[in-house]
């Protein structure tokens, strides 16, 4: 009975998973795959109140919008800051997503949140999802979504490590049967490491950059170790002593010298839950391994650093960008299984005696 209640709920409505990220939201159509990823940016006219672009569209007008465009980021360290910009757009993603294909009822919805998230923020994320057409809308912590995406047995009594760097935060944490046994959430993630040169950059070679630059350079020079040739690259901006464009050239060890307090925080943060973990999962962690996943699993070197510092294998994901995307579409898949690891909704819970 339930399989034929989900076939034709299956028919008559679209399944699909977000990954809500501060940088970039990638979304999973159930039978499709992930077919959208594009950076967490909407573009708004101030003068009219409408949403001008969304998505790449919007990034590339970062920095270069005229005064009644404005180029925001709605979602900071994982949270909703502008909730009817990030309603519009969770709106334009669904509505991209089911092109070609919309069904009779709304879709249902699995979305990735940071873990630690208060009550309020879940609750932000769960109405301006419903708001922007979903009829069923089912809540999900990124590292546990993350774990089930590269495949690790989550509903076994087996302890499993994850440290999922995102844009705005990285979550670490330790899962057993379904549920997160310890946990840290962190506002160290890519955005911090792009601040950090960009104040490095200000303070060094007396140049202003912007954030995309400062991504861009991370990209393409960031290491966390010195390899046996020294990286270069030269970056434009300006001059703040002056006021006119300059151009400087930076190495691998200015890169490195700018990130290096944020990584020894974040390495420290993987001991310290390590450290409250119980016994026998930390037993586990040591046989099975640490597992990367996130955009900040891409660093050069982090792993070896983890690895060096904590005396456990570390495993870098296989396409670590898509992990969270992709449990959040095992869990479509299967929503019985994994009904246990979803954020309940507080209209959902028994009422307390």
């Amino acid at each position: 009975m339930l399989r034929a209640l989900e076939r034709f709920r299956h028919m008559v409505s679209n399944d699909i998973g977000i990954d809500l990220g501060t940088a970039n939201t990638l979304v999973y159509v159930r039978g499709k795959g992930i077919i959208i990823n594009e950076p967490s940016v909407v573009a708004v006219n101030q003068k009219t109140g409408r949403v001008v672009a969304v998505g790449t569209d919007a990034k590339n007008m970062l920095g270069r919008t005229p005064g009644h465009i404005v180029a925001v980021r709605p979602l900071v360290d994982g949270v909703i800051s502008d909730f009817e910009v990030t309603e519009e757009m969770i709106t334009y993603l669904i509505n991209k997503a089911q092109k070609n294909g919309k069904k009779l009822i709304g879709p249902r919805v699995v979305v990735g949140v940071p873990s630690g998230i208060t009550n309020v923020e879940i609750r932000a994320v769960r109405d301006a999802t419903k708001n922007a057409g979903a009829s069923e809308v089912h809540i999900v912590e990124e590292p546990m979504a993350a774990a089930i995406g590269i495949r690790l047995p989550v509903m076994e009594p087996i302890g499993n490590l994850i440290v999922d760097i995102g844009g705005g935060t990285t979550d670490i944490a330790v899962i057993s049967l379904g549920g997160v046994v310890r946990s840290k959430n962190l506002r160290i993630a890519g955005d911090k490491l792009n601040t950090d040169i960009i104040s490095y950059v200000r303070s060094e070679f007396k140049i202003l950059i912007g954030e995309k630059t400062a991504e861009d350079i991370k990209i393409k020079i960031g290491a966390i170790l010195p390899g046996a040739t020294p990286l270069e690259a030269s970056i434009k901006g300006r001059d703040l002593i002056t006021g006119l464009p300059r151009e400087v050239i930076v190495t691998d060890s200015d890169i490195r010298e700018a990130i290096s307090l944020s990584i020894d925080t974040l390495v420290e943060s993987v001991k310290e839950v390590l450290e409250i973990t119980p016994p026998e999962i930390v037993s586990d962690v040591m046989q099975r391994g640490v597992y990367l996943t996130g955009g900040g699993a891409l660093i050069p070197g982090l792993a070896q650093v983890i690895e060096e510092y904590t005396k456990i294998s570390v495993h870098i994901a296989p396409d670590p960008l898509t992990a969270v995307c992709r449990g959040t579409g095992v869990i479509l898949e299967n929503i019985e299984k994994y009904s246990d690891v979803l954020i309940a909704n507080e209209d959902e819970l028994p009422p307390k005696k």
